[in-house]
């Protein structure tokens, strides 16, 4: 019996090991992403990607409605209709054989009268329906590209993220290796105390490097914790869930860009969607030019009629057919000057939008010319800085040697890490700031 028990107990134990295992699994969810994964997951679920998209499907949904304005229109009416009291006529009198002169006042109809008809409404011809339909295409353009805008501006801010997180790495592989050798060179000085040819202070010393190490390590993990939490936030991913980066970058990777190419306005979203915006803007003036014209429309009507003495339209009786076709055109003669003032207002914005082109021009060439600028500078200072750091590793690596034989001192080889931990350091900014620069050149020429 005691058996049993424990073998139910240790299933039981199973299970509930099971189940808080695949409770962990659904709460903290691993990706593992590359740099094109990490985009192509922005892009379904940043809430700004997002929201554009939403507004492309409102301009599909205000371009239907723009088509339903040329296409025909089909309406019913049913209408019933009691007199309490029925409309009198005025009639002369003498129509009856009255005297001449005298009036006779006549009710013409019944108590209760019903209506069924259906119409059919044709617009022929309107300037601003005309120019609606043309610009519908362009307003779907128009839209596509502020989804393509509003993608690059979150794609550009993920490469440099991703990839400053990816060299972070690197950072905390060299904190790691500082770390080991100072940890060597500790063991080493012990020995070297015990033996004499060292002072306790220089153990010391040594302590409060590792120690210092230890807490800026700490501080890297933390910002690099605080990196990945930000990326999550920009890509629209759930904070409880586990990213990884899978992508690695290397100088080459940093270094394979051409800055020899000449850009082109049109390779730039932002000018391509100012561009349609201008289109739009003449569209607009094409519209309210057109008003001036008439509009012309075609309206059929169909209906059946009856008049009763009493509310009995659905038992037997007549209805009478009525039915008619009209041709309607309206004529615009002046309306106050309204039309003109929208004319006016439309070719004034128009002038705006491209003075905002003049401008977006320039800015483009001022970017490149600084983008060219800082990606050249910063290429040359990882250059700078790898060899600066190897010349810092190779001094530690000198002193370090000279400190084991009796000839340096803790002195010298604390100043040589400090001297090394700096080196590295800035090795690590240079590519950051190289980074950074490589992706905004490639913004900078519309080829990101």
């Amino acid at each position: 019996m005691m058996n049993m028990t424990r073998l139910g107990m240790l299933w039981l134990s199973i299970l509930l090991c099971t189940a808080q295992s695949s409770l962990a699994q659904q709460t903290s969810k691993v990706n593992s992403f590359s740099l094109q994964q990490t985009l192509d997951y922005a892009k379904r679920n940043n809430t700004q990607v997002k929201n554009a998209l939403l507004n492309l499907q409102i301009q599909h949904q205000v371009n239907r409605g723009i088509t339903a304005a040329a296409l025909p229109n089909l309406g019913g009416n049913i209408a019933a209709t009691e007199y309490f009291d029925v409309p009198t006529q005025v009639i002369p009198g003498d129509a009856f054989g009255g005297p001449a002169g005298s009036l006779a006042a006549v009710q013409f109809g019944l108590k209760y009268n019903s209506t069924a008809s259906l119409q059919l409404k044709q617009l022929l011809f309107d300037g601003q329906v005309f120019v609606g339909l043309q610009a519908r295409r362009t307003s779907i353009e128009f839209q596509t590209k502020n989804v393509e805008v509003t993608t690059e501006a979150i794609k550009a801010n993920v490469h440099k993220v991703y990839y400053q997180l990816v060299v972070s790495k690197t950072q905390v592989q060299l904190i790691d290796a500082n770390i080991a050798r100072l940890e060597k060179l500790l063991s080493d000085t012990k020995a070297m105390f015990k033996s004499g040819f060292a002072e306790k202070l220089d153990v010391d010393k040594i302590n409060v490097q590792i120690t210092n190490l230890q807490t800026q390590k700490l501080s890297i993990l933390n910002n690099i914790e605080m990196g990945y939490l930000g990326l999550k936030t920009l890509i629209g991913m759930p904070a409880k869930e586990t990213l990884q980066l899978t992508d690695s970058i290397s100088e080459a990777d940093i270094k394979e860009v051409n800055t020899v190419a000449n850009h082109q306005y049109a390779d730039r979203k932002e000018y391509q969607y100012a561009m349609l915006g201008k289109k739009l803007n003449e569209y607009n003036i094409k519209r309210y030019q057109l008003a001036y014209l008439p509009t012309l429309a075609i309206e059929g009507t169909y209906a059946k009629q009856a008049y009763r003495t009493d509310f009995s339209f659905f038992k037997k009786g007549d209805w009478y057919p009525a039915s008619y076709v009209s041709l309607n055109l309206s004529i615009p003669i002046f309306d106050g000057f309204a039309k003109d003032a929208k004319v006016k207002q439309a070719r004034l914005e128009l002038q705006q939008t491209s003075n905002n082109i003049d401008n977006l021009q320039k800015n483009i060439d001022n970017e490149v010319q600084q983008a060219t600028l800082n990606y050249k500078t910063a290429i040359a200072t990882i250059d700078f800085q790898r060899k600066n750091m190897e010349l810092a590793e190779s001094v530690y690596s000198q002193t370090k040697k000279k400190f084991e034989v009796g000839t340096g001192s803790n002195t010298e080889i604390s100043a040589a890490q400090t001297d090394l931990i700096t080196a590295q350091t800035n090795y690590i900014n240079a590519l950051y700031s190289a980074i950074i620069a490589k992706v905004d050149y490639a913004k900078a020429i519309g080829k990101l």
